[in-house]
């Protein structure tokens, strides 16, 4: 059970990321692809899905975006209102700034009246009027604690350049957050090097590590690969030829993504650092899907060979 995992900071949770479909997609267009994703998703061994919500984040960079901007349902109306077969935990991402105090404890209000769990996220461009700030946000969640737990993302491209993702991480701690999900990770130094910062502060500090939960991800062509640079995602200047150069690159990005999940888990485990991962499957072509879906499995057996999950069992989501 996800809530009790995270509470008790046991490794081997297991995640699935998606995005909403389009906002102008019609009404019964979306309920064919919620029912083609519940089929995809009610067999999964995961923990909970994760539901993004998707920001235009343009003016964050000068640089041209290389897919065009969309806007896309809201992640808790299409977790609430079209994916209830899945009985699983949803974690639902929020931009707080965007919404008044009332408007969010209202929203958190609904979040875990649906067993929801909320992940709050910084504003798309520096500039933007905030309307709540995270602190007051966090304060907001205070109240469903009991219920619930409440996430955070971790930056390891902020940590390379300002080397606090640490200090921040255990502000957000005291905060009320106990785990955090990483950005896309390509570059594995980077994320070792918040790892170790990390275990060192706690240790000075005399505080418990959070919950890590490390996203991979799949890039199925160059033009994925831009967009994931323009996210602000690093990716080396090796891994990035081989996936120039690669006559598949899908395939080639998941063999990647597995020694990256072989890495980290070794790291964790030699550390005591309470992990998990998150496979995101944010892609619309077929190619891209399977392979998420074939590196969610592969990352599944090796928690399980590390005796972080057990076997598979049919459970009766799966058959409806």
């Amino acid at each position: 059970m996800f809530l009790t995992k995270i509470k008790k900071k046991k490794s081997g949770v297991l995640l699935y990321g998606i995005t909403p479909p389009k906002a102008q997609t019609a009404a019964e267009r979306i309920k064919v692809i919620a029912e083609n994703t519940l089929n995809i998703l009610c067999p999964l061994d995961i923990d909970a899905l994760v539901v993004y919500d998707v920001q235009d984040e343009s003016a964050r960079t000068a640089e041209e975006r290389p897919f065009p901007f969309a806007n896309s349902l809201d992640p808790f109306d299409y977790a609430s209102q079209y994916l209830q077969r899945l009985d699983i935990p949803k974690i639902i991402y929020r931009p707080a700034g965007k919404y008044s105090k009332d408007e969010l404890a209202q929203w958190l209000k609904d979040l875990t009246g649906h067993g929801f769990h909320p992940i709050f996220v910084g504003l798309p461009t520096p500039d933007y009027v905030v309307k709540t700030n995270l602190k007051e946000a966090y304060e907001l969640w205070r109240v469903h604690n009991e219920q619930s737990v409440i996430g955070a993302v971790m930056i390891p491209e902020r940590h390379a350049i300002l080397k606090d993702e640490d200090i921040r991480i255990l502000d957000k701690v005291d905060s009320g957050v106990s785990y955090f999900i990483s950005q896309c990770i390509f570059n594995v130094e980077y994320t070792k090097q918040i790892l170790e910062d990390l275990v060192t502060t706690c240790a000075n500090k005399n505080k418990e590590l959070p919950t890590l939960i490390f996203t991979l991800t799949v890039c199925g062509s160059v033009k994925t690969l831009q967009f994931m640079e323009w996210l602000g995602i690093h990716i080396p200047d090796d891994i990035k030829a081989e996936l120039q150069a690669s006559e598949n690159p899908a395939a080639r990005s998941v063999e990647i993504a597995v020694a990256i999940a072989k890495d980290l888990i070794q790291y964790c485990q030699a550390r005591s650092i309470p992990f998990g991962f998150n496979i995101e499957s944010v892609a619309i072509r077929k190619e891209e899907i399977d392979a998420s879906l074939g590196l969610l499995n592969t990352v599944r057996e090796l928690l399980r060979m590390n005796g972080l999950r057990d076997e598979v069992v049919k459970r009766s989501r799966q058959v409806v």
